[in-house]
């Protein structure tokens, strides 16, 4: 029998009907009998399939929370109650719910957001997708809740067991323990993966509550016995039923929980709608703060999610929903380039070690892994720890190349600024996502980092534009044993490799033949044309722009020199002593604009240089929050691409001459 197209399931078929299109508000699945909540369920993963196969999305956390949606929306009364989803990914069905089921243009400009989004709905609150937020934000709301004498109004705060490796989840953990008059509802979903299998302490033991078999033998055996003997079975069951927290007790080493001094209920069947509600009704019940803990399957009910191992395609491109195959294969990208060469580096230099947090495979340390297990730790959702645990490594005697998102390092400023940089730790920081990624939202472009990082006293930033400067900026990196280096780079295909006219000369204590120093020199127009001396300086990947714009603006007759400078913090001298000749400087960076390289090359020429006042332009992102949009979008509306480079060059060339 074919694969359906809907559930890659051989003879799967679209259930009858269309109860979905008659879910309007989440009021409207209290009509629903309990068949009905079944199709239902069934036609939200068709939807979810079909939806994201042709946009790209998390698919696989969403496909994992159907059924734990619908009982939420059932039990709980949104907008009145709060709901708040840890990292919001799994938010999809919720907007189906809540009257948002048009996904046809999903992570797009003018289409739905992949996070929770106030803009689009009340039902939202949360928009921050960085993970082990949730129960701060929940503890918060109801705090206000309690102060406001608005008791009667629930808080619930969905959080994956993968967020629940984050220090900050446990942070807030103690703080609702120490209060009881909240009506706070703690719904862990555990599907034992967040990108990748959970790790941790917490996981083994969520692990332990799920699957001890003496537990659950003794449990069923004891249900099958008294319903197989009627009403009077029944009724002993139920009053039975009140000793199964005391059953698991004995046979589960621990009540983990419990110890918290948190109320728990659990473990719940994820994907029984009946089961669900009434463990989430007991909770609603509770006028202190109560754990359910739900086990999910993530990717359910979608076979090439299901047979997934990396992460049950918890995040996909665009795909063929019969296969899960990509519509167009990825081309060679960054996290390849820094996937092989790290491998290649560990292999040279038995101190190298692989870090990164819950993000092994996304950020490329899999390759390293599978080859070398035990040179790759991955600590779990915490950022913080990371680095500072890296800091110790670097201490005693082993070089840690930190991989992360860029938007991610943000969680760990004081750890570079305070355990890695004032110690002089020997740590490699690698950026992948770094500038704007935008199909993600506001909360993941990467686009923070140099403006950030300037400010660690002896940190070295390079941004290669290519495949040959990545890897010739990780070997420099991995190399200084005595301070914070970074190697940052952008998502997606590397562009064309730019050959390299030669250096610029050293000048003012600059080195040319410093690694640190060396400033390639990618276009030089116009030297035998009168007129203002134009130095376009291009950041990273920048530089395919910024070359094809100096070559219009030598074709106009304008003096242009295009430079890409290999490490950018601090302001590599010979750069400074170029900015300082030129009549004008236009820096162009995937970063922020206003305290980015630009402000910080002209702070260095204004030292180095008092009174030489060339005219100066900064091409960048603006210093705002930025609505989903694709990164070329993005470009063309900051002016970052070749048009908009020309347009910035010419007027200030005019402003010059």
């Amino acid at each position: 029998m074919p694969a359906s197209p809907r559930t890659g399931r051989p003879g799967a078929e679209r259930p009858v009907g269309d109860l979905l299109g008659g879910v309007r508000q989440p009021s409207d699945l209290q009509r629903l009998t309990s068949d009905e909540l079944v199709a239902l369920a069934a036609e939200i993963r068709t939807r979810l399939v079909e939806s994201v196969a042709r946009t790209g999305g998390h698919l696989g956390p969403n496909l994992g929370v159907v059924e734990l949606t619908i009982a939420l929306h059932r039990t709980f009364e949104s907008p009145r109650d709060t709901f708040i989803f840890d990292t919001g990914h799994q938010a999809y069905v919720h907007k189906m719910l809540t009257g948002r089921q048009d996904f046809s243009r999903l992570r797009e400009r003018g289409g739905l957001s992949g996070y929770p989004c106030r803009a689009e709905s009340v039902h939202d609150v949360v928009e921050n997708s960085h993970a082990s937020t949730s129960l701060s934000w929940a503890d918060g709301v109801a705090q206000a809740n309690r102060l406001l004498d608005q008791g009667d109004r629930h808080v619930v705060a969905v959080i994956g067991d993968g967020a629940m490796t984050g220090g900050m989840a446990w942070e807030a953990l103690d703080n609702i323990a120490d209060s009881s008059d909240k009506h706070l509802v703690i719904v862990v979903n555990d599907n034992g993966r967040s990108y990748a299998p959970t790790i941790g302490g917490l996981a083994h033991h969520l692990d332990a509550l799920r699957t001890n078999p003496g537990y659950e033998r003794m449990l069923s055996g004891v249900k099958r016995t008294l319903l197989a003997q009627g009403a009077p079975g029944r009724a002993a069951f139920d009053a039975l039923h009140g000793l199964k927290r005391g059953l698991k007790d004995v046979l589960v080493p621990s009540a983990f929980f419990e110890d918290l001094g948190i109320k728990y209920t659990g473990p719940v069947d994820g994907h029984d709608i009946t089961a669900l509600e009434f463990a989430l009704t007991r909770a609603r019940e509770y006028s202190e703060p109560v754990i359910v803990h739900v086990i999910t399957e993530k990717g359910r009910g979608y076979t090439p999610a299901e047979e997934h191992g990396p992460d049950r395609f918890h995040a996909v491109g665009r795909i063929h929903p019969e296969t899960g195959l990509p519509v167009v294969p990825e081309r060679f990208g960054w996290t390849s380039v820094f996937a092989q060469e790290i491998v290649e580096l560990a292999r040279a230099d038995e101190r190298l070690v692989g870090v990164t947090a819950a993000m092994q495979a996304p950020v490329g340390l899999q390759p390293l892994a599978d080859a070398m297990p035990e040179r790759v730790i991955d600590v779990g959702i915490a950022e913080q720890h990371a680095l500072t645990a890296s800091a110790g490594m670097a201490y005693a005697g082993l070089h840690p190349v930190v991989a992360l998102y860029a938007t991610f390092l943000n969680r760990a400023f004081d750890q570079v600024l305070m355990d890695v940089g004032l110690h002089r730790a020997g740590v490699t920081i690698v950026l992948d996502r770094a500038g704007l990624t935008g199909t993600d939202g506001a909360s993941h472009n990467g686009m923070w980092d140099m403006a950030l990082l300037a400010h660690v006293p002896g940190l070295r930033l390079a941004a290669p534009r290519d495949e040959a400067g990545l890897r010739q900026a990780l070997r420099q990196a991995v190399a200084v044993p005595d301070a914070p280096t970074v190697v940052r780079y952008p998502k997606g295909a590397i562009p064309e490799p730019l050959e390299s006219l030669g250096l610029l000369p050293g000048a003012q204590g600059g080195d040319p033949s410093s690694p640190f120093d060396a400033v390639d020199v990618l276009l030089d127009e116009g030297a035998r044309s009168g007129g203002p001396r134009l130095l376009l300086v291009a950041v990273g990947p920048m530089a395919t722009a910024a070359v094809a714009a100096g070559r219009e603006l030598g074709r106009q007759g304008r003096r242009v020199t295009v430079v890409s400078p290999r490490w950018v913090i601090p302001a590599p001298g010979s750069l400074v002593a170029a900015a300082a000749q030129a009549d004008a400087v236009l820096v162009i960076e995937d970063g922020l604009a206003d305290g980015g390289i630009g402000s910080q090359l002209r702070d260095a020429v204004e030292s180095a240089h008092p009174g030489r006042a060339a005219a100066w332009r900064r091409v960048g992102v603006p210093r705002a929050f930025l609505d989903t949009a694709s990164r070329e979008e993005l470009l063309a509306d900051f002016g970052m691409d070749e048009a908009g480079l020309l347009r910035a060059a010419q007027e200030l060339v005019g402003a010059a001459g």
